[in-house]
């Protein structure tokens, strides 16, 4: 085994405190070809598929049949939003965004900290994050996944991938990881305000649908307590807004394969609404923390379209916090938090028995 050493450190360099931001990820492309790889990685990782059969089953059907069908339908959805936000993918270039932001704030503020933004699937990696907090001689690294809701599908993703790296050095930093903020004081009123700007805008709807991506049902029985954070985010939002249990409901989207998985669907909720009485209906989704293909195309424009041909009137998406500043000081609030120690005390050198014993060589050396 050949371990990333610690070469370009100089005896005397600032030792630093190192936040990786990471979000799920994105293709480089709208193309089927990008798609393939892009899905292959996403869709082979044991954490967002939990087979209850042999892996090598599920291999073969992902390598033969999954990934000769999907990618040309889902490079099809990507075109129809690409370059919608800023340029490219709507993710990408919004978290680059949000990353910008957070960085500006923390040096507006006098937080000494450096960040760097990742992607579970798709680029820029995880691996590569990594890397360039190494080159800025990191010691102390805080990840923030951009996942409200803890989920072992997502959120225990990015700590696989970031240990995974993390095993390939010499010398690893102290780490800390932020698995979830679903009840932040600060989120939830980040939602409300964005809420309450839309209905300014749009009006209070007869329905407020809160939509959270799904996951099968079995993850729920297993442990995952994704499901219950969904619904306690949902709860403190409408306490927040002064919503009765009549006026939302929370629902899952973006259900793939046959099993069952986490309901009520928002597809299904939205065809039921209107026979209902339900004309008027706003959706938002509060388990993603930028706006992309999930939102944008599949909430946006395909849901909208099965609301009206049920009868629906008006229908309206609430973007994601994206770039919104209460959003941004809630990042910044989450790093301050987790790393205030770090910062405030004064911090032993961790490099310092690798210099001793790069002393040491030198000193046997010269004998």
């Amino acid at each position: 085994m050949k371990y990333l050493n610690t070469t370009d450190y100089n005896h005397g360099d600032a030792l630093k405190v190192g936040v990786l931001m990471v979000n799920l990820g994105t293709p480089d492309a709208p193309t089927k070809k990008a798609l393939r790889v892009y899905l292959k990685q996403f869709l082979s990782d044991p954490r967002v598929v939990e087979t209850p059969f042999p892996r090598w089953i599920w291999w073969l059907i992902l390598n033969g049949i999954i990934l000769n069908i999907r990618p040309k339908k889902s490079a099809a959805a990507y075109a129809s939003i690409w370059g919608e936000v800023g340029g490219g993918s709507p993710l990408m270039a919004i978290s680059k965004k949000q990353h910008q932001a957070v960085k500006n704030y923390l040096s507006e503020n006098n937080i000494n900290v450096v960040t760097e933004l990742a992607m579970r699937y798709g680029n820029p990696s995880i691996a590569t994050g990594l890397k360039e907090l190494k080159a800025q001689n990191v010691d102390r690294l805080l990840v923030l996944p951009l996942y409200p809701q803890y989920s072992a599908s997502t959120t225990a993703s990015i700590f696989d991938a970031v240990t995974d790296e993390l095993q390939n050095w010499r010398l690893i930093p102290e780490v800390r990881f932020i698995n979830h903020y679903h009840d932040h004081p600060k989120y939830i009123d980040a939602l409300t305000e964005s809420v309450k700007q839309h209905w300014q805008q749009h009006g209070k709807p007869d329905q407020l649908l809160m939509s959270f991506h799904g996951v099968p049902k079995r993850y729920l029985i297993n442990g995952d307590p994704y499901h219950c954070e969904c619904h306690k985010t949902a709860r403190l939002l409408a306490a927040s807004l002064g919503l009765d249990k009549n006026q939302y409901c929370v629902t899952f989207q973006s259900i793939f394969g046959r099993e069952e998985w986490l309901k009520p669907y928002t597809m299904d909720t939205l065809k039921a609404l209107p026979k209902k009485g339900h004309k008027h209906v706003q959706i938002i989704c509060p388990g993603f923390a930028a706006d992309c293909l999930e939102t944008l195309e599949e909430i946006a424009v395909e849901n909208k379209s099965y609301f009206i041909e049920a009868g629906g009137m008006e229908f309206s998406y609430i973007p994601a916090l994206n770039t919104e500043q209460p959003h941004i000081i809630l990042l910044t609030d989450l790093i301050k938090t987790k790393c205030s120690d770090w910062l405030n005390a004064e911090h032993t050198d961790s490099l310092k028995t690798e210099h001793i014993y790069k002393a040491f060589i030198k000193s046997f050396d010269s004998h």
